[in-house]
């Protein structure tokens, strides 16, 4: 569940690239996804077409149609194609930080500008990635991802690589990429990942309500509000850590050997509560590929609640900041880490005061 959001939006596809190589990559795998790619309605009619496949296909169309006509997300073509690729995932993520900070490594690009990662069609070219930023002594993180976003420039499809996800899954993914094309900051990852999160999440709420009235969803609400419960709980763990090791890397005259053994300490305290979603060999570059997707989240969630519940007033206020450049913020460590423990149900600090923001 949480992998999943870690793993979603490539947004720097079709722009343009550093090197060639990168460029002829990235046209060349999103142009054979939109070759492969038929509408759904010519899915649904040929008549070697899975029941299966059938069924997603119709749960699909029928969440689409949902995203525009009640959540006010793009009206367009997206996701009314179909595209099956035969792999497990359609991109792979390379994450990267410095060895002693929680800062992402940026990757820029003409008209997309900066993001915290850079996306690749095959494995093995961002594990090869990947590896010369080892070698350059940045951590790095490497992740599948299900979906990605041309931010409304082609018709994105939907993939073979997500449509068997179940009902929830499916839509939190295409109301997320949807939002993408709604409001795109530039140079900001974080602003744009989180405020896709936030919009997935009420769009999910309100679609499993919604289909609850007529088929008796009741039962995956609940389901769905204790899956949000537990991806709120790991992401506020996550922003723990993250901002203790920032106080840590900030302070002064601290040896590189301590350093170290400090960042094992706290990544053998994360993986001990989520062995199964932490890496064994600490990694700030997995930090961050964590809060470019959640930091933002709970300030997106106040300004929805603040705009009333209405979302036309929230996507206005949304675009307002991406326009402006006056845009929510991530808190500095210190308030981070208060915040933190706080939501967690701890003290802020060992004497129960939130340390001033630094």
């Amino acid at each position: 569940m949480i992998v999943r959001i870690l793993l979603l939006g490539l947004l720097p596809l079709v722009a343009g690239c550093d090197t060639l190589a990168y460029y002829k990559q990235a046209i060349g795998g999103h142009l054979e996804i939109m070759g492969a790619a038929r509408p759904v309605e010519a899915w649904l009619a040929d008549p070697a077409t899975s029941a299966a496949l059938r069924e997603r296909l119709e749960t699909a169309r029928r969440i689409r149609e949902f995203a525009s006509r009640h959540l006010g997300l793009p009206q367009n073509r997206s996701y009314t194609l179909y595209a099956e690729l035969g792999r497990p995932f359609v991109v792979w993520n390379v994450f990267a930080a410095p060895e002693f900070s929680v800062d992402p490594r940026k990757e820029c690009f003409p008209f997309t500008g900066c993001v915290g990662y850079r996306g690749f069609f095959s494995e093995q070219d961002a594990r090869r990635h990947a590896e010369r930023l080892k070698a350059e002594g940045y951590d790095v993180h490497v992740g599948g991802v299900p979906a990605y976003s041309t931010l409304g420039w082609f018709d994105d499809p939907l993939l073979s690589t997500f449509i068997r996800y179940p009902d929830a899954q499916l839509a939190r993914l295409v109301f997320h990429e949807l939002a993408h094309q709604l409001v795109y900051a530039r140079d900001d990852t974080t602003f744009n990942e989180s405020f896709a999160v936030a919009v997935e999440e009420e769009g999910v709420r309100r679609w499993l309500e919604a289909e609850g009235q007529a088929e008796g969803r009741s039962a995956e609400l609940e389901a769905f509000r204790a899956s949000q419960a537990r991806r709120q709980q790991f992401a506020d763990r996550i922003k723990e850590a993250r901002a203790r090791l920032a106080l840590v890397y900030k302070e002064k005259g601290v040896s590189r050997g301590i350093l170290q053994s400090r960042k094992r300490e706290e990544f053998e305290k994360l993986r001990a509560e989520y062995p199964k979603i932490v890496p064994a060999e600490p990694n700030n570059a997995f930090l961050v590929s964590v809060a470019l997707y959640t930091e933002l989240v709970p300030q997106f969630e106040a300004l929805l609640r603040e705009s009333g519940g209405d979302l036309e007033v929230f996507y206005a206020k949304v675009k307002e900041m991406a326009k402006s450049g006056k845009r929510l913020k991530p808190p500095g460590p210190a308030a981070a880490l208060c915040d933190a423990r706080r939501l967690r149900g701890g003290p802020a600090t060992k004497s129960g005061e939130c340390p001033r923001t630094s």
